[in-house]
């Protein structure tokens, strides 16, 4: 009895024993469940024969059968990526990169990286390129299957390298090998390295679903790794030893992203972003020549076949013909496609070159290639930036801009590419270069620039400032080395660009000033720095007159007195000129002088010309008075005795902060400006001073008149009539021109003895006659006669039969 309940208790042992294993292994693998309605789902409602198809049109690897497919995933060993794996490829694929293309940038830097691992320790090792001494990279489209593979010959990865490098997200393998090499030793050849932050190899899933990489290093066998982004598998290639040495990344492309199998579309790429990596990248395709090829005899037969000759005259010259065509080789035009690998890559980047190493056609070249511009460059900086940032930078000034360049001023340009270790980052620059200096181009390449994590923007950080700063300084001084010959041809294109930057840049007003040219008075282009020496010794300011063209200023009213005198004139003929100049505060200690301005002294303030002013003021005081006070007191702020009139009577000068004809001319034509501006229609209707020259017989004239008597009409006439020519010769516009013209017609009238009073004759008015009614009557008998007539021409035959 006890021996049953002995027995009875350990089979109940062992059953509850059995619960709990079997719990624990339920709690450790998740029960699969079946939905209700199976034949719902797509997988569900496929037959056998559906399921063999679709493991066929799996992922493909070159040599490998499905069968022997399947056996290599059953026996890879299975991986989850580390470092909250979901979550991090979520924001690599949907939010860290703002462009898909990026991602072949990123594939081939890796693979610039690892070409640049194998070469470094080649450096001390030989025999580790043993195996291939091939560094290049390979990409080719599969068309068929969808599928892009990049092909290296580098370093290569081990078993574990697969599992540490590309299983642990934001590892970098290059950076522990960087870490490595300089904990050993310190050279500047690793700065070619390019990976820092390990997640560039993920971009791949921006463009496919599946990631095969298969990879062989000098000390491991040949791997496998494959990937759908969420867990990974590795195992060991059955295939053997097919790669010799590197990687190849196969990937497997959605169907949004097929376009990147276009031979065009890839081939734009590489040479977008990776034009200047170190080593050559090959991409697999197709070009189409027109071959001649000799006809075969079947053909010739065919051809030969032509139409006896009518003419028996002509078979002499045709047999002759023929004799000579048979001793030519017969031969046909054919289009023909040939498939080999093409080099993308064939300009070098040759910033990283010595200055003193490079000849001019090879900065011309590198020019045309990174511009497209047939005509090559006026002048170029190459130049390294060290300090708080260190930068290499290849700087161009193009011989002509686009016609509609001010169309875009102030808009981003795309003319300054930044690289980093040689690759392209971005052209998306808005702070880099001042709008000035737009039509600079060139490139920067840093080996430590503040990059985002995507590697395609750069950070706002305080070192993009100092960036800014050297490649302002670096292109003006480039611009002030253009020799003296080619100096024109840049001002006729630039003249306009750095007047801007003297406007807008403060901070290098001073070395602007330096760059300007001015059409001088002694007529040629004139720098500030030429004027300054050339000035009288008693000069304190430099004159210049701003006006629409050449001949107008030439011929102003306000440069009389000083080029008879001998002082010199610059002239401002552009609409940014004026504006230019008021900017500048001075140059070399010398303020400008607007000659049309008040506010300056040809004759200066000895004490014998301080005496002649009194005396000439006293004599004219009289009408001074009675032009401000009294005939022009609604039209002129005062009267004053002119120092800079030579040969005109009189001139209106405005105050030191006033607007010159010129510039009111500038602004009123301007179309965006405001319809009631208050500043604007207060300098416009500013009272100007009226400048008379105390030589001229007019002004000598009037004076007399208006000492004997100052009610004289005629006097006053003539003052209204000097003003308003003055307001012209100025170079303002007239407010009543109706009564401009009238006075002028008085003075025609005057002129040809025609009486003022005498009226223009009255106009005869023309009246419409109506035609008579009997003509109308006459014209309607006409036709009544013309229809009776053809009415018995018709019924004539009719008759006859």
């Amino acid at each position: 009895m006890l021996r049953n309940w002995f027995f009875v208790s350990l089979a109940v042992l062992l059953l509850a024993f059995s619960s709990q294993v079997k719990a624990e292994e339920d709690a450790e693998f998740p029960t699969e469940t079946v939905d209700d309605d199976m034949a719902a789902h797509k997988e569900g409602s496929r037959t056998d024969s559906e399921t063999v198809d679709r493991e066929a049109e799996a992922i493909k690897i070159d040599g490998l059968s499905v069968a022997e497919m399947k056996l290599m995933r059953d026996s890879a060993e299975k991986h989850v990526f580390q470092a909250e794996v979901n979550r991090m490829m979520k924001l690599i694929i949907n939010s860290l990169y703002r462009n898909k293309e990026v991602y072949l940038r990123e594939l081939i830097s890796n693979a610039s990286d690892a070409l640049d691992k194998i070469r470094l320790i080649s450096l001390t090792d030989k025999s580790i390129l043993e195996a291939t001494e091939e560094l290049s990279i390979k990409v080719k489209a599969d068309k068929e299957n969808h599928v892009l593979h990049i092909t290296d010959t580098g370093v290569g990865m081990t078993k574990q390298d697969l599992i540490t490098n590309l299983g642990t997200i934001a590892k970098s393998g290059t950076a522990d090998f960087l870490n490595r090499l300089q904990d050993a030793s310190s050279t500047d050849q690793f700065s070619d390295l390019i990976g820092q932050f390990g997640v560039g190899f993920y971009s791949a899933f921006l463009v496919a679903d599946k990631v095969v990489v298969t990879t062989k290093h000098n000390d491991d066998k040949q791997y496998i790794w494959e990937s759908d982004s969420n867990s990974y598998s590795v195992v060991e290639d059955p295939r053997g030893d097919t790669l010799k040495r590197g990687t190849t990344i196969s990937l497997y492309l959605k169907e949004e992203s097929y376009d990147f199998l276009e031979q065009d579309t890839v081939r734009d790429l590489i040479k977008k972003y990776s034009q200047f990596i170190n080593f050559p990248i090959y991409l697999w395709g197709s070009s189409t020549k027109t071959v001649e090829e000799p006809i075969e005899e079947d053909e010739e037969e065919v051809a030969d076949e032509e139409p006896e000759k009518k003419e028996e005259d002509d078979e002499g010259a045709v047999e002759e013909d023929k004799e000579e065509e048979e001793k030519k080789p017969k031969t046909k035009k054919v289009d023909k496609t040939t498939w080999d690998w093409e080099l993308c890559n064939e300009s070098k980047p040759i910033w990283t070159r010595k200055p003193d190493a490079i000849e001019q056609g090879e900065y011309d070249e590198f020019y045309k290639s990174i511009t497209k511009d047939k005509n090559g460059p006026m002048t170029q900086t190459h130049f390294i930036a060290e300090g708080e940032v260190t930068f290499k930078s290849l700087l161009f000034v193009p011989n002509s801009q686009p016609s509609e360049q001010f169309n875009k001023y102030g808009q981003a340009a795309e003319n300054i590419k930044l690289y980093v270790r040689r690759v392209f980052i971005t052209d998306d620059f808005k702070d880099m270069m001042p709008s000035y200096l737009s039509f600079v181009k060139g490139v920067v390449d840093s080996d430590d620039l503040p990059l985002n994590v995507s590697r395609e923007t750069l950070q706002q950080h305080k070192l993009l400032k100092v960036i800014k700063k050297k490649l302002v300084r670096k292109t003006l001084d480039m611009i002030k080395k253009i020799s003296d010959d080619k100096y024109g041809a840049f001002w006729a294109e630039y003249s306009t660009n750095i007047k801007l930057g003297v406007i807008e840049d403060t901070a290098n007003r001073t070395r602007l000033a330096k760059l300007l040219r001015f059409t001088s008075s002694n007529g040629k282009l004139a720098s500030l720095a030429e004027y300054v020496e050339r000035m009288k010794d008693k000069q304190e300011s430099i004159f210049y007159m701003a006006g629409g063209s050449k001949e107008e200023v030439e011929k102003s009213p306000f440069v009389e007195r000083l080029l008879k005198k001998g002082y010199e004139v610059l002239y401002l003929t552009e609409a940014v000129d004026e504006y230019a100049i008021s900017a500048l505060p001075e140059f070399e200690g010398k303020k400008f002088q607007n000659v049309a301005k008040e506010g300056f002294s040809i004759d200066g303030d000895t004490d014998a010309a301080k005496a002649r002013k009194e005396v000439v003021k006293e004599k004219f005081d009289p009408l001074l008075k009675w032009l401000g006070e009294d005939s022009l007191k609604d039209h002129i702020l005062r009267a004053e005795v002119s120092e800079r009139l030579s040969d005109s009577p009189c001139a209106l000068i405005t105050s030191k902060f006033g607007w010159t004809g010129n510039m009111q001319k500038i602004i009123q034509s301007q179309t965006h400006s405001k319809t009631q501006d208050m500043q604007r229609d207060y300098y416009l209707n500013q009272k100007k001073t009226l400048e008379i020259n105390p030589r001229h017989p007019l002004i000598k004239e009037l004076l007399r008149r208006v000492e004997d008597n100052p009610a004289d009409k005629s006097a006053s006439d003539m003052a209204v009539m000097m003003y308003n020519t003055a307001t012209l010769r100025s170079g303002y516009s007239l407010k009543d021109t109706v009564n401009f013209a009238q006075q002028i017609e008085a003075m025609m009238r005057q002129t040809l003895g025609v009486d003022a009073d005498e009226l223009v004759d009255e106009e005869e008015e023309i009246t419409d006659e109506e035609p008579p009614e009997e003509d109308d009557d006459d014209e309607e008998e006409e036709e009544d006669d013309e229809e009776e007539e053809e009415e018995v021409e018709e019924d004539a035959p009719k008759d006859e039969l």
